[in-house]
């Protein structure tokens, strides 16, 4: 099953906006598995996961920043 969760185009600032809340709601998911968390090895997973997010996000705005003023965001859920 697919669920296309964004296909359309936007502003900089609305993509940006749109992402930005993606990553984070994925960030405090890992945040909240850590918290509950024993196992250090998948501790360090999610911490490298967060961190890995975190470079994502700010490399966007970088790129956002010194591109285009719209953007084409096709966002696509494959469940399996």
């Amino acid at each position: 099953m697919n669920i296309t969760l964004i296909d359309g185009h936007f502003t900089a600032k609305e993509a940006l906006d749109i992402i930005t809340q993606i990553i984070h709601v994925k960030i405090k998911f890992h945040e909240s598995k850590i918290a509950h968390l024993d196992n250090e090895e998948d501790i360090k997973m999610r911490e490298k996961r967060v961190k890995q997010l975190q470079k994502d996000l700010y490399d966007l705005r970088k790129m956002m920043d010194e591109g285009k003023k719209s953007y084409g965001l096709h966002a696509e859920l494959q469940i399996k």
